[in-house]
């Protein structure tokens, strides 16, 4: 820190105790939200809910009631947010377009500056590992395949897990699915290691599954290369849980969605691009025991590739991503936030080189 020192701090939402490190050694400090502006919205509002029981909770140390739950002590996890709010700026990855409200609302506030650098996903990058995957593909026609894949760390209910398989076989359209073994399922490993049938299926989907389904889809085990299946242009559509990351992945590549979100700010996201932005269809039928049902699926995957209400989606998902790739261009949006926070560094790191001589 002494022979080559930083001028700034960028920690993310979760690493907020770090900043003050940036504080011990004058640097300035940033936090980089990997969500959208409207959850960083509630976040900063939060504190300032009911200011009097918030009062009583911090000064007083008293439980802070919270209505249906037991009273809960979570003085850190306001601290954190007021720190956070205490940065000389907070970094999101969104940008102007997609959010103009949130964003708008929260500069009008004018508690911290926000700067808006998105879309920010990892670039298309081709290696071996995804070479089967690619491979098949190439052999579906432009646009005709279902991507269904609910993140690195989600998983179904065995229940679920077999209400989806339905679903799919149901559509009678190509899909790509990264099934993950279900909750109750504790086995690791290779997916074909976890108590296959005579014809390949996992001892957890439909007997019989893989070999009714072997011409028109693929299943892979745990992972799929996200980016490089999303740019493909045989995917029509993703199916997906609506962590923010997917979301701006499958925006930026120009796919429509299916929105199923699980937990956490997951249904925000889903509102949002529901309802919002207009560029998915979301889970409208579950049943009484929580699980959304094979027909219910069935309908989704229809009418996010064949109908003319997917059709419009794809249009608007289309000028979504031209606006994507706009925002990181010199001169636009997204650039030009990112630039203020360069030279806001630039400018902390001549005054201190001039401080100390």
């Amino acid at each position: 820190m002494e022979s080559r020192r930083p001028t700034a701090l960028v920690v993310d939402m979760f690493g907020i105790d770090a900043l003050g490190i940036a504080d011990e050694f004058n640097l300035l400090k940033f936090v980089f939200i990997t969500s959208n502006a409207w959850v960083l919205a509630v976040m900063l509002r939060t504190p300032e809910m009911d200011r009097k029981e918030i009062n009583e909770h911090v000064k007083n140390r008293k439980p802070l009631n919270i209505p249906g739950c037991k009273p809960l002590n979570i003085s850190k996890i306001y601290y954190a947010i007021v720190k956070m709010s205490l940065a000389d700026g907070i970094l999101v990855n969104t940008w102007d377009e997609i959010e103009p409200t949130s964003l708008k609302a929260l500069r009008d506030a004018k508690k911290v500056p926000i700067y808006p650098v998105g879309p920010l996903v990892r670039p298309v990058k081709k290696s071996a590992l995804c070479n089967e995957i690619i491979d098949w593909l190439d052999k579906q026609p432009k646009e005709s395949v279902i991507y269904v894949s609910f993140g690195s760390g989600e998983t179904l209910s065995s229940q679920q897990v077999i209400e989806l398989a339905w679903g799919l076989e149901l559509s009678q359209q190509r899909f790509f699915w990264v099934a993950r073994p279900p909750t109750e399922n504790d086995a690791a490993g290779s997916f074909l290691s976890l108590g296959n049938g005579s014809d390949g299926t996992p001892d957890y989907l439909p007997d019989g599954f893989s070999a009714r389904t072997q011409d028109r889809g693929l299943v892979v085990p745990t992972w799929a290369p996200q980016v490089e299946v999303l740019s493909h242009p045989s995917i029509g559509g993703f199916l997906t849980h609506c962590g923010w990351n997917s979301c701006m992945e499958s925006i930026i590549e120009g796919v429509p969605m299916i929105a199923w979100p699980l937990h956490a700010e997951q249904k925000m996201n889903a509102n949002m691009l529901t309802e919002d932005i207009g560029v998915s269809i979301g889970v409208t039928r579950v049943e009484s025991d929580g699980v959304v049902g094979r027909e219910e699926i069935r309908s989704m995957v229809g009418k996010i590739l064949m109908d003319h209400q997917g059709r419009n989606i794809r249009s608007r998902i289309k000028e979504l991503k031209n606006s994507a790739a706009k925002a990181l261009v010199q001169g636009d949006s997204s650039y030009n936030s990112l630039s203020q926070v360069a030279e806001i560094c630039i400018h902390q790191h001549l005054k201190t080189k001039v401080s100390r001589g």
